[in-house]
């Protein structure tokens, strides 16, 4: 009998397994990311990925988030390498599909959605060359350690949308673009400063 994984699920059922809640910081967010990231350098060939890195909520420190660490993985599209990282990847417990919502597609990997036990810890991998604009995401990051004032607002927000959009995971990411693009735009070098003059 065939196994339900992620791919298997709708939409409803996704979200009825997953809601979107909201924890307190916890000190081991980086502990986990840590050990996630020892696995991915001992069990993915190097020539696959140039840099990793903790992003999303889980890597400010004392920023409430989803329980889910997101790590940005560094790698040049090609087609045979990225079917051979694909497969790696998949050793690992990860599923893979293509993140395609703009103009700017990469590539998505998560671990954790076990239909049949759906309390585990979750990751999301994202991958795509260094020059791409998913890597804005590190000055975000950046900035919101640096601005706990906005931290704050942005935490406000992610509250709010959850109790929204609970067990609506795509409506609830989209909700937020404006927020991140407003603050990604002032994280930016260059730009940091230049309206708090």
């Amino acid at each position: 009998m065939h196994k339900k994984v992620l791919s298997d699920l709708t939409k409803e059922e996704i979200g009825k397994l997953f809601p979107i809640e909201i924890s307190e910081y916890d000190t081991n967010w980086p502990i986990i990311y840590k050990a996630e990231r020892d696995r991915i350098v001992k069990n993915i060939n190097p020539n696959f990925f140039s840099r990793i890195e903790h992003f999303g909520s889980t890597s400010v420190p004392g920023l409430s988030s989803k329980n889910t660490i997101d790590i940005l993985l560094a790698v040049k599209f090609d087609d045979t390498k990225n079917q051979e990282f694909i497969e790696q990847m998949k050793n690992i417990g990860y599923d893979f599909n293509w993140q395609n919502e703009d103009e700017n597609p990469h590539m998505v990997f998560l671990k954790g959605y076990d239909p049949e036990k759906p309390k585990q810890q979750t990751y999301h991998i994202h991958a795509a060359p260094q020059d791409h604009i998913l890597w804005n995401r590190i000055h975000f990051r950046n900035y919101l350690i640096t601005h706990p004032e906005i931290a704050k607002a942005y935490e406000d927000l992610k509250k709010s949308l959850a109790d929204k959009y609970k067990r609506e995971r795509v409506k609830y990411r989209i909700a937020k673009t404006d927020f991140i693009t407003e603050i990604t735009k002032k994280s930016l070098p260059g730009n940091i400063g230049s309206s708090e003059r």
